[in-house]
């Protein structure tokens, strides 16, 4: 009888703690040597991208991608090699999803060299990929607001597709309700 409900309670605790956002998580980051593969991910944010922390963007492997919700999401990745690696870490914005299963994150070269001590960035390329502590932390999009772009895909009038751009906080937007609007003038 306790077997059943300890397998629960394993259970239990083991999805609860994938699931926690705002812990620190470890893994693996690799870099992309052009970071145009990340402005043009799957979060489809194009030349707007290259803005947000100034630059450093990544790709996100799809527990943390959630299907396009964690677009703009942003993240502190911290390396763990105390020689090269700074305590602060930096600040990515996701961009895209990262197919690649040996690492959390794939990042530009600047991101990546931004975790490195001064003097050590060249070192810290030269790895290629390091083991990285992570949380979700609350995106800072100094002077800008919440924006609805609408995109050229979009086709009127059964068809529109739009990008939510610059949510901060750590949740993410997981709807939207479109509704038309009559304007009654009197």
């Amino acid at each position: 009888m306790a077997l059943p409900f300890v397998s629960c309670l394993f259970f239990v605790l083991i999805s609860s703690a994938t699931a926690c956002d705002r812990c620190v998580h470890q893994s693996k980051v690799a870099y992309f040597s052009k970071a145009s593969a990340l402005q043009s991910g799957a979060c489809g944010y194009g030349s707007s991208a290259i803005g947000f922390n100034g630059g450093r963007l990544a790709a996100a492997v799809p527990s943390i991608y959630k299907e396009g919700a964690r677009c703009g999401a942003c993240y502190q990745i911290r390396c763990k090699n105390s020689n090269l690696c700074s305590k602060e870490g930096t600040t990515v914005t996701v961009t895209d999803q990262n197919t690649n299963n040996q690492t959390d994150f794939v990042v530009s070269s600047r991101t990546f060299s931004a975790m490195a001590n001064q003097g050590k960035a060249q070192d810290l390329l030269e790895l290629g990929i390091v083991h990285v502590e992570y949380k979700r932390v609350p995106c800072d999009f100094k002077n800008k607001n919440l924006a609805i772009r609408v995109e050229q895909s979009s086709k009127r009038p059964n068809y529109l597709a739009i990008t939510l751009l610059y949510q901060g906080g750590q949740t993410e937007i997981v709807g939207v309700d479109v509704a038309q609007s009559v304007l009654n003038l009197r």
